[in-house]
């Protein structure tokens, strides 16, 4: 009787370590202790629909810390070994490549690249204008010809720095609340499949979250439609997305790349375009150092604002869609919007 129970023991005890090895995801459900779904944002933008969409049943984190700039992300050894233990990554192909580098070296369960959701733009061009090249935009400086200038110059982000490794395309989307409706849909779809229990909740939760952004892409182009400026200065060319949703024209003192160093041509030309077409702000960022915007806009005897290109939060009481309302309300001051 005793050898009996004894061997039973052992069976149960043999038994229940092999459950506990088996992950409940193989069942559509999360590997997380507390049942929730984890998942990894590669960047800030990436982190809010994660947390919007996955509500109670996912456990975000981001793999660009607050406060930091996500061009140039380095992964610890650390960060990157997480990733084989996530239940799914949330990323923007081309944009960060040590993150592009660890999902392939660790092969998470789930992968979700929003770019084909983003429509993403080649850098340099909007809907209907061709990139203009450095040399181009320093003749047009100097002979005054800045009329045909489209808002992104993207040929001065790479002086001195290449690290936008093989993304030809401007990654900044999420700028375009639109957009960012359309990685909603995506993402909510990629963890409907990853999570099969809590499908109708993710779905429901990103069809809510598309409408939310919609209804702000709406109130950006409303309030921005009668603005008696029509051209806004920024610190780098983050904003090409929202100039073709609102119509406006962005010109960047520095290219995609915000640690570029604008030349002195450079510098001279946008001087010219923000006399000719009245600009009264030289918009400055968080992350940024201010200085040579502020020399600017000292030089040309204006003012500056922050226009956040919401990179990375760099203030826990404001999301996403807070910020973007600030960045309306500092558009449609600086541009005297009616």
């Amino acid at each position: 009787m005793s050898k009996r129970i004894l061997a039973a023991a052992c069976a149960a005890a043999t038994a229940l370590t092999l459950s506990a090895c088996i992950s409940p995801n193989a069942s559509g459900g999360s590997s997380s202790k507390d049942g929730k779904l984890t998942v990894m944002a590669s960047f800030y933008p990436l982190q809010y629909l994660a947390e919007k969409i996955g509500g109670e049943h996912v456990s975000v984190s981001s793999l660009t810390p607050d406060g930091a700039e996500p061009h140039d992300l380095e992964l610890s050894p650390k960060m990157v070994d997480s990733l084989s233990s996530a239940d799914a990554v949330v990323y923007l192909a081309g944009f960060q490549s040590a993150v592009d580098e660890a999902i392939e070296q660790q092969a998470p369960k789930t992968v979700i690249d929003v770019s084909p959701a983003a429509d993403l733009i080649e850098a340099g061009t909007d809907a209907n204008h061709p990139a203009e090249d450095e040399e181009e935009a320093t003749d047009e400086a100097q002979s005054g010809e800045t009329e045909a200038h489209d808002h992104d110059h993207e040929g001065h982000e790479h002086e001195g720095h290449e690290h936008h490794h093989d993304m030809s395309a401007d990654p900044h989307f999420w700028l375009d609340p639109t957009r960012m409706a359309h990685a909603a849909t995506l993402v909510g779809d990629k963890l409907a499949e990853a999570d099969s229990a809590h499908a109708d909740v993710y779905k429901a939760n990103a069809k809510a979250l598309a409408d939310e952004l919609n209804t702000l892409s709406d109130t950006l182009v409303t309030k921005t439609s009668s603005c008696k400026v029509k051209t806004f200065v920024t610190a780098h060319t983050a904003f090409g997305y929202l100039a073709d949703r609102t119509g406006l024209t962005q010109v960047g003192i520095s290219g995609l790349d915000p640690e570029s160093s604008p030349s002195p041509a450079r510098l001279a030309e946008i001087a010219q375009i923000a006399k000719e077409q009245g600009v009264t702000t030289i918009f400055t960022e968080a992350l940024i150092d201010p200085k040579v915007a502020q020399t600017l806009a000292d030089d040309l005897g204006i003012t500056t604002a922050v226009l956040d290109p919401i990179e990375s939060q760099t203030d826990a009481s404001k999301d996403y869609a807070a910020t973007m309302n600030s960045n309306i309300d500092a558009l449609t001051k600086a541009l005297d919007c009616q």
